[in-house]
Order: structure tokens, then sequence, then C-alpha cells
């Protein structure tokens, strides 16, 4: 491994998967405060010092993080607002504690290189004050700073997820340019060719529904050899919503949603729900942006939402990894993560930047 890489807000670590990925990263730790993700993080980074805690609380120097090379994370902005004007007490706003602690961080360990994921609204919120000020921290700290909007299923990623992403290389090493990463851009990955293999154990899953252990057929398209660590399937926990539900559901075509289900069946009038609402995927498509449980979209094929795997599917996390607590928490850990098909994308044109330093 050439580079040394921690996690911050970790999550159950999407971002660090991708970054693994490259065969070039080693991930020697995270913090998080949700400690079932911080179980699965463990789980399957067993090498890395997981924390599991307020990151205001701990102590950079008494974590034992040294030599790091890449920061990478999704820290919380909300209060990065411009009627606050950040002023001087921009940091008395407890919205915008987290990101100083992101901050501290890297003015502590000074890596070479840091990553910071966020809502692609970011960029625009209050004419972008949120965007300039992150950048203007960031130079002060000794990086050169660049940000996009990228969208997961131009990485090979069978979903529409777009994110908003900050880099920062150290200036002493050089700058990054958004362009590079579609170096690494891939064809379009469809709802079928990530789950068309798990719909065939249904009534298997179903009559059993403990979530663990399935025996999958043969894969059916590159993306599930891609996914695939064996046959086995966990994590796919089935289960059908109520029968109010059902009837409306029932209703909605693939790539339909709420305005496909009769009038009667709704309790009220209302044209104003969210286009998600009752969405069934378009299995010859990609997937709307996978949530962290809601609930409000349903599977191509099936009249129920897509399980923690199938999601995972979604997001692209291959089978072998695995996810700990109950389905719900799950759930969240899926929803809240980086796809690491997107993030490997990521490392990769970092590390264009990174290994040219080195040469």
């Amino acid at each position: 491994m050439n580079y040394r890489l921690i996690d911050l807000f970790s999550g159950c670590g999407g971002i660090s998967e991708g970054f693994r990925q490259t065969g070039k990263i080693c991930v020697v730790g995270a913090i998080d405060s949700d400690d079932k993700a911080c179980e699965t993080f463990a789980k399957n980074f067993p090498d890395a010092n997981v924390i599991n805690g307020d990151i205001t609380e701990i102590d950079v120097e008494k974590t034992g993080f040294s030599d790091i090379d890449i920061i990478v994370g999704g820290p919380p902005c909300q209060g990065f607002s411009g009627l606050n004007r950040w002023d001087k007490n921009a940091q008395d706003d407890p919205r915008n504690k987290l990101f100083f602690e992101f901050i501290r961080f890297v003015d502590y360990i000074k890596p070479k290189a840091l990553l910071i994921e966020n809502v692609r609204q970011i960029l625009t919120a209050k004419n972008g004050f949120a965007k300039n000020k992150i950048t203007e921290l960031l130079t002060e700290s000794g990086y050169n700073v660049c940000h996009a909007v990228l969208d997961a299923s131009d990485f090979g990623v069978p979903q529409n997820r777009k994110r908003a992403f900050f880099v920062g290389i150290r200036k002493d090493i050089g700058e990054f340019n958004f362009d590079s990463i579609y170096n690494y851009k891939k064809e379009k990955v469809t709802v079928w060719d990530a789950l068309s293999d798990i719909s065939e154990i249904e009534e298997i899953a179903t009559e059993d529904n403990s979530g663990y252990n399935y025996t999958l057929g043969k894969p059916k398209s590159k993306y599930q050899e891609q996914m695939r660590s064996g046959n086995i399937l966990n994590s796919h926990f089935i289960y059908y919503p109520v029968e109010s539900v059902l009837k409306k559901i029932r209703h909605v075509p693939e790539g339909g949603n709420w305005k496909c289900v009769p009038e009667e069946l709704f309790k009220s009038k209302r044209n104003n729900r969210h286009s998600n609402y009752l969405k069934r995927l378009d299995s010859k498509s990609q997937s709307v942006t996978i949530d962290t449980g809601h609930n409000v979209y349903f599977h191509p094929k099936f009249d129920r939402v897509p399980t923690v795997r199938e999601c995972a599917r979604i997001q692209s996390f291959s089978d072998d990894f695995e996810f700990i607590g109950g389905k719900m928490q799950q759930f969240r850990q899926v929803g809240n993560a980086v796809p690491p098909l997107l993030a490997n994308a990521l490392a990769k044109a970092i590390l264009e930047v990174l290994d040219n330093e080195s040469i």
C-alpha cells in the first residue's frame, strides 16, 4: 500500500471502500458517532482503528493517526448560511461545529489530499456562500481546492445520485482537476443489471425471511459478476407493505409513481406529492437516489421496497460487504453512503496527482 487514509464522519465506509479498491490505499482509521455504522466499518476494515464517539471530544494526537496521506469524509454543513454573513462568530453556530472539526483534523495532520462529500445544493445555496467559505477555509489551511457535482450513474453505479465533492491537494504537491475523473467514466448500468439474479430467489427468501445465507444462481450481467464474491447473499430481508399500500402500488407500472394510482385509493386529494412517492423503479434504467429507508420507492417487478442487499447492490457495495445492526440501521448505513464505485473513480483521479508528486 502506498498511501494511508482516515475517514471522518465515515458511516459504514462507502468512500473508504472505493479508495481501498484501488489497491494502493490502506484505510487505517475512521471516526463516526453511529455505533452500528462503526461496527460495520470495523467488520469490513479489520485493520483500521475505528473510533465510535463525538468527534468534538476526540484529541487528534491521541487517536494515533500518524503519517496520514488522505483524509476523506462528509461533515455536515447545515450552518453555512449567507444570513450568518460568516463573521467572526461563525464557529459559534452549532450547525457549523462538525465541519470545523474536519478542518481541525486537516490542520493537525496536514494530509497530502482531502475529499469532502455533501449534498449538491451546498454549491448554490445562498448564492454559493457555503461553497465559497469552504474553499476559503481550506485554502487558508494550505490546499488547492476545487469542487464539482458528480452523478454516480456516470461511473458504473446503477443509480441517479448527484452529490457535491470538494477535493483539496496540498499546495506543495499540486492541483486537482475534476476533468480527470471522466477518464474513469463507465457505461450506464441498469437496475436489472444489478438485481435480476436476486429476483430468482424471491419465493425462497420470502418463505425463509431470515435475511441471510441465500444461494444465488449464475450471474446474469457483468455488473453482477463485479459485485459477487461468491454465490451467497446476506442482508436480504424481504417484507411486503400493508394492504392499503399494496392496493396502490399494484396500479403503478415500471417507472411510474403515485399519479398512476386511482384517486379513490387516497384518503385525501393532493397534487403536490413528491415524484418518488410510490415510485416503481424502472428495470431498464437507473434507480432513483437510494435513501435511508423511507420506503417510498418500489422494486421494479415485485410489490415491495428493495431489501437492504438490493439497495446495497444499487449503491455498488459488493456482496461480501457486511452490514451490522437491525434492518432499519442497515438501510440507514446503505442510504447515507457514497457509492464505492464513484469513490473509486475519485480515488484514481486523486492518485494521479499524488503519484506524480512521488516521481
